[in-house]
């Protein structure tokens, strides 16, 4: 019962967290937190359910973050209007990767993405369409009729909706006939396809799913910033996307979110000793991989079974990978 709360304490906590903060800075991190997290549930879809390895995450943010500015200062689109666009060329972009990644496996796979990254960025800064190396100015606020979040509180608030909303999309994909099949391909795929399940088709959409939620995650960046630049989207990031992921516990639903804010947040934990950064965030990272592989949340989810356990609760298993889906 407890673990199916703390996502909904989890939620109400962030809601008000921007009324206790002292200064925008701490709400412009709020709200950089909010976005990385769906971005991260993006790299979930393949990584965290499917089992595949994709650092093509921040490519996918570039996209959607470059449609929505290109769209919105060349073009004169409502910002609303831009999420439509960048959801059909985000999965456009999801396919044109996800097809000729179906012949690749493991470390090849991760090989294939990292180059996809590369070769995007290069694009973004060489091309003249896309404004080239100085990136984009003047990007519009996000706007929806009369109301326009041109603030960091007020950006914070729609970019809060707009991020549960595409959780619970999450939620419910996974409990779907798409969700059952990620999972299966996932612990065997030659099992998976033996019983009927189309290898080909799941994990096309896998990677439609990653490339919507990453672009996404892009939209809501550049219409925040109000800049973007080449050098954003670069692989540098995509690895921090997927720590993100990692840390908070792949193949979970909540653990993107925590892994986000966690590391949105770390520079501002670790100030103190600026200086030591880079060493002290390495030695977490490894430590993480090294006694919690599962990440933060599946740890949590089996301290409070064996709390159950131990009280003489029953518990009922519901994991997709051991540690639960909360």
């Amino acid at each position: 019962m407890l673990r199916k709360i703390l996502p909904l304490l989890f939620l109400i906590v962030l809601a008000i967290s921007p009324l206790l903060m002292p200064n925008n800075y701490y709400i412009q991190l709020l709200v950089y937190g909010v976005i990385f997290t769906v971005a991260a549930i993006g790299i979930n879809f393949i990584y965290g359910f499917t089992g595949y390895i994709s650092f093509a995450q921040a490519a996918f943010l570039g996209i959607g973050a470059y449609t929505a500015a290109l769209l919105s200062v060349d073009y004169g689109w409502p910002p609303f209007l831009t999420w439509i666009a960048v959801i059909v060329i985000s999965a456009i972009f999801g396919v044109l990767l996800g097809v000729p990644a179906l012949k690749l496996k493991g470390h090849y796979l991760a090989m294939a993405t990292i180059g996809f990254t590369f070769v995007l960025q290069a694009l973004l800064q060489n091309t003249k369409f896309t404004h080239g190396a100085q990136g984009v100015n003047g990007i519009p606020p996000l706007a929806i009729g009369s109301f326009k979040a041109d603030s960091p509180l007020s950006f914070f608030y729609v970019a809060l909706v707009v991020t549960l909303l595409l959780y619970l999309i999450q939620r419910n994909i996974l409990k779907s006939k798409f969700g059952r099949a990620f999972l299966a391909i996932r612990e065997d795929e030659t099992a998976a396809s033996s019983s009927g399940i189309d290898l080909t088709k799941t994990k096309v959409v896998a990677f439609v799913l990653s490339a919507i939620y990453g672009g996404f995650a892009g939209a809501l960046y550049a219409q925040f910033s109000n800049y973007i630049s080449p050098d954003t989207f670069s692989f540098d990031e995509s690895i921090q996307l997927f720590t993100m992921t990692l840390l908070g516990g792949s193949g979970t639903l909540f653990g993107p979110v925590v892994g986000s804010f966690i590391v949105t947040f770390l520079p501002e934990i670790l100030r103190p000793v600026q200086d030591y950064y880079m060493a002290i965030y390495g030695l977490g990272i490894f430590f993480i991989v090294t006694f919690l592989p599962q990440g933060i949340v599946p740890v949590f989810n089996l301290l409070l079974q064996t709390k159950k356990k131990e009280t003489g609760f029953t518990v009922n298993p519901t994991s997709p990978n051991k540690g639960g889906v909360v």
